[in-house]
């Protein structure tokens, strides 16, 4: 404490309490898949196409995610974090083993880096029950990380009714942090004199969703007229009707129309389909749920062996307060006003007695988001205090 020692006018700085948060990025996709060269089963990072191309070779016709990193760029995307495995392509291999950080794995090894994308277009070519176990575990391991899959459809789902009948047969990967597309793409093939060359959407639309937040942010749905799938032509037209009963099972479709060409129509997750009516129905707002957590976990480390009290509890509020009042300045959340738009708790009803026995410390979030318009509450929680033994 300074000492006082004379009449006059005295100036002392006092912490604020506030423990700045910073937003997390929204759009790194992570793609597995062989390719002609580069390190097995480690994640590395790549920033251009070009870049790819001398570290893992480049286009491969055996391939499938070699034409979606190409996509993935040209529509946008920034950053790629690539795995490549080996060389016999099984559900095995690209979901490979926690332990060993093997196929999908390996993207373990990137920590404190993360990623926020999924693609493995190369699961499209297996037979059914690979396909299914490469997709759930896909999901499973994307809702850990808190990313997001985009799926891909086999080759031979070429019809509005194939598309229908196969989600019925998969309607068991329904999951709230993955997208599906229809149809498949055609694109110039550089490997075959520029003739087409059928692909998966998901190395578009990874880059249509960072070309998105970019411009828009992460709670814009990445879809609309502004959405357009560059260097790539839908393979399938479909109408008003097609549209609107392949949205209403969660699937998005991708349209041609005239004077605007080719563009993303659609914005449902798989758990999005009208029937399901859930609260994560739409990829925005699911998207900006993953974001507000993860940038909320990441920006409260600090609060890790602080002792678990009232004065803890007001510094976590204040630092959230802070973070989600810019979201909310900057137009993710509905509501005219802060308190309409989003709450904090984190008090003595959100973490017991024996929570701080426990060393741990619950925060309760809630906004709501632009789609639809009710709370989605996330819960945090972070280690405070000194564990007991």
């Amino acid at each position: 404490m300074p000492e006082y020692l004379a009449p006059g006018v005295y100036i002392e700085e006092v912490p604020s309490g506030v423990h700045p948060i910073e937003g997390v990025p929204t759009s790194r996709a992570a793609f597995i898949d062989i390719f002609q060269q580069g390190p097995l089963n480690k994640a590395m990072q790549v920033t251009s196409f070009a870049e790819f191309e001398r570290a893992f070779g480049g286009l491969d016709a055996g391939s499938e995610a070699s034409y979606a990193i190409l996509q993935y760029f040209l529509n946008g995307g920034q950053i790629a974090w690539v795995v490549r495995v080996d060389g016999d392509l099984t559900a095995e291999t690209i979901v490979g083993d926690p332990a060993a950080k093997t196929g999908m794995h390996a993207l373990d090894g990137i920590a404190p880096s993360i990623f926020n994308i999924m693609s493995v277009p190369a699961a499209a070519n297996l037979d059914q029950n690979s396909f299914a176990a490469v997709i759930s575990a896909a999901e499973e391991y994307c809702l850990e990380k808190r990313a997001f899959l985009i799926v891909d459809i086999p080759p031979t789902i070429n019809t509005k009714d194939k598309m229908l009948s196969w989600m019925e047969t998969n309607d068991c990967l329904r999951h709230r942090n993955a997208a599906i597309y229809f149809p498949r793409l055609e694109i110039p093939d550089p490997l075959n004199a520029g003739r087409s060359r059928a692909v998966g959407a998901s190395g578009t639309l990874a880059g249509i969703y960072a070309r998105t937040d970019e411009t828009r942010n992460v709670w814009k749905a990445p879809a609309g007229a502004k959405a357009d799938l560059r260097g790539a032509n839908v393979t399938v037209q479909l109408n008003h009707s097609d549209n609107g009963a392949l949205n209403a099972l969660g699937i998005n479709v991708l349209r041609n129309f005239p004077g605007i060409g080719n563009v993303s129509w659609g914005a449902r997750t798989l758990d999005g389909s009208d029937q399901e009516a859930n609260d994560w129905k739409y990829i925005p707002v699911r998207r900006a749920a993953l974001y507000i957590e993860e940038s909320l976990y990441q920006g409260s480390k600090w609060a890790n062996f602080e002792p678990n009290d009232e004065l803890l509890w007001t510094e976590i509020c204040l630092s959230f307060g802070a973070f989600m009042t810019n979201l909310f300045r900057r137009g993710a959340f509905q509501g005219t006003k802060a308190g309409d738009a989003f709450f904090i708790k984190c008090d003595e009803t959100t973490t017991s007695p024996d929570d701080i026995k426990r060393g741990i410390v619950n925060i309760v979030v809630g906004f709501a988001p632009i789609k639809p318009a009710e709370f989605v509450l996330i819960h945090i929680q972070q280690m405070a205090g000194q564990v007991g033994s």
